[in-house]
């Protein structure tokens, strides 16, 4: 019984340490259309790794912005994320190349149809629920950190 309290206690542990290290992302806000978003940065490479991985739950108006140091056709996975996503690939004038939606815990591979800057992770169906499509424009990129 001993060991099993003191697991559910690391195990309570790891998940707060794991929720405080999300938690201290910068968040910044992007507009797409009327449409207003808290954009948590996945700017350095252990961010963009973890990315959603192991949540549970995002409020409607959260997503993650990934930021690459390169436009490249940059692809996303689902590996330990819970949540169903959407994600739109976007290039390095805002514009929305393509969007994608996103199974949890899949490792299929969504990709940029060309050249993409940057990658907005919102729940699933997002995008579509607020007419937003490919050509539409992100706004406040520019408050975004540099790629590390």
């Amino acid at each position: 019984m001993k060991g099993r309290i003191v697991l559910a206690g690391l195990a309570a542990s790891l998940i707060g340490a794991a929720a405080w290290a999300q938690a201290t992302l910068p968040v910044i806000e992007l507009t797409a259309g009327f449409h207003r978003i808290e954009a948590e940065v996945a700017a350095t490479d252990g961010s963009r790794q973890t990315g959603l991985m192991n949540r549970q739950a995002m409020l409607q108006q959260r997503g993650m912005l990934f930021v690459f140091a390169e436009e490249n056709t940059h692809c996303m996975w689902m590996r330990n994320t819970l949540l169903p996503l959407s994600v739109a690939f976007v290039d390095a004038e805002g514009n929305i190349i393509n969007i994608e939606d996103m199974r949890p815990q899949t490792e299929d591979n969504h990709c940029a149809r060309r050249p993409a800057r940057y990658a907005l992770e919102m729940n699933a169906g997002w995008f579509a629920k607020r007419g937003i499509a490919a050509g539409s424009k992100l706004r406040g990129l520019e408050r975004a950190p540099r790629p590390q």
